[in-house]
């Protein structure tokens, strides 16, 4: 196949949403690229839609349920911070990257979702120490390129305050410029947080979320720059892209409350839980209910009732019920036994005590109990889109995409790499490039 780009860089804003656009338009380097490039403002997302499961999907061109990452984080019932989806055995079948690497082509990816331990040259993956005896460094050198990570650490790492935002974008932007410079990549993945911790925090329009999409800008143009100073700026192609929009919310349903108070799910004196029949794992916008065993019709039905119970006062936040199967028709997860979505103003927590709904104050949000906005709600949601910005060789110029979808942009980055991505459920939008 055809290459048309010989550096792409992908990078993704997480949380950039349509309604950012017009904000877009007025910041200098987004502006850049919207003058000489293609775009599409109306980018439906997957169901759920929460980071990792979009990322995954990004680099794939499939439905979560078609590349394995149904969720962030794993149904470990109880356990207050479960495990994330962080390795790249995690996900079924083939990626961009791992096409790009069987091509020959140098790689790089910079705090990207579900890479660790990722066939890639210069790999700093995102992976937290979820264990208190682990060492953030340790678990970060063992999971991604040791001596490439060892190299930005002493250059750059004074400026990160461990994973606190904006701090950890700044290191990432100097990481990704420096690696642009020296290494000049092929394929670089670039992952930001900035705007989705403000959001989360501070709320979907607030001040902190307008400051970190001119943070934002800023990186964006570092970008630019260090492209023109590595020489490769005219052979590249630059893609801005973000993975989900969020909806504020004031309120915590907790699903697991009632199918404690039920009997579904027995916890012991130290709060552990000891056995489930049932359990709400959630994806903030949407939540999963899983049985324990999955045959267990009578635990089923049961729950079934109690969903279709709630949903019929609005003040309890359930939107709609569907089941596994209709989730799996969804791209999400069919082993589910249901699947929920959150009305706006709500969204799922997972724990096991206190009242079923929590009214959230400033305090829960100041030690990091609950947030004020979050995603993972249905792609069908009103003003939820997010938005994809691609310039430079191998795109046309001044073309509006008027709709596409995340599933999309895998299949039309790896023709931009003169590479396959095989059975996608996305296609290639061609009238983006210039073919």
């Amino acid at each position: 196949m055809t290459r048309l780009t010989d550096h792409l860089i992908v990078i993704s804003f997480d949380c950039l949403s349509a309604l950012d656009f017009h904000i877009l338009e007025e910041l200098p380097n987004f502006q850049e690229l919207l003058n000489k490039g293609s775009y599409c403002k109306h980018v439906e997302t997957i169901y759920p839609s929460v980071t990792y499961p979009c990322h995954a999907t990004i680099v794939t061109g499939k439905f979560p349920n078609r590349h394995g990452v149904i969720n962030n984080t794993f149904l470990q019932p109880g356990n207050p911070s479960p495990d994330w989806y962080w390795h790249r055995f995690h996900i079924k079948g083939t990626t961009l990257y791992d096409e790009a690497k069987k091509a020959g082509l140098k790689t790089a990816a910079l705090l990207w979702p579900v890479t660790a331990k990722a066939n890639i040259d210069y790999n700093m993956p995102e992976i937290f120490s979820n264990r208190p005896w682990l060492n953030q460094i340790a678990v970060s050198l063992a999971n991604g390129s040791v001596f490439y990570q060892i190299d930005m650490n002493n250059r750059f790492g004074h400026i990160r305050k461990g994973l606190s935002q904006p701090e950890l974008d700044d290191f990432v932007i100097e990481s990704a410029v420096h690696t642009i410079e020296t290494k000049k990549p092929n394929l670089m993945l670039v992952h930001f947080t900035d705007l989705d911790t403000q959001r989360h925090y501070h709320g979907f329009s607030s001040d902190e979320a307008h400051a970190a999409l001119k943070r934002h800008d800023m990186r964006l143009g570092r970008i630019l720059h260090a492209l023109k100073d590595a020489g490769i700026y005219e052979n590249s192609t630059i893609v801005v892209l973000g993975d989900h929009s969020a909806l504020d919310e004031s309120k915590a349903v907790k699903i697991n409350v009632l199918l404690r108070e039920q009997g579904l799910i027995n916890v012991n004196e130290n709060g552990k839980v000891t056995n489930w029949k049932a359990y709400c794992k959630s994806c903030d916008g949407s939540a999963y209910i899983y049985l324990h065993d999955q045959k267990d019709i009578e635990t089923k039905t049961r729950i079934g009732k109690l969903l279709q119970d709630l949903q019929k006062d609005e003040n309890n936040g359930i939107e709609f019920v569907i089941t596994g199967e209709e989730a799996g028709k969804r791209g999400a997860d069919e082993k589910a036994a249901f699947m929920i979505e959150a009305r706006r103003g709500f969204y799922f927590h997972e724990r096991l005590e206190g009242a079923f709904i929590d009214s959230i104050t400033k305090e829960d949000v100041e030690a990091r109990r609950y947030t004020v906005a979050s995603h993972g709600y249905s792609p069908t949601k009103e003003n939820y889109e997010t938005v994809i910005i691609a310039a430079g060789k191998g795109i046309r110029e001044n073309v509006a995409i008027p709709s596409m979808h995340l599933i999309d942009e895998g299949p039309t980055f790896a023709k931009l790499l003169g590479v396959n991505l095989g059975d996608t459920d996305g296609k290639v939008i061609n009238e983006m490039l210039n073919v």
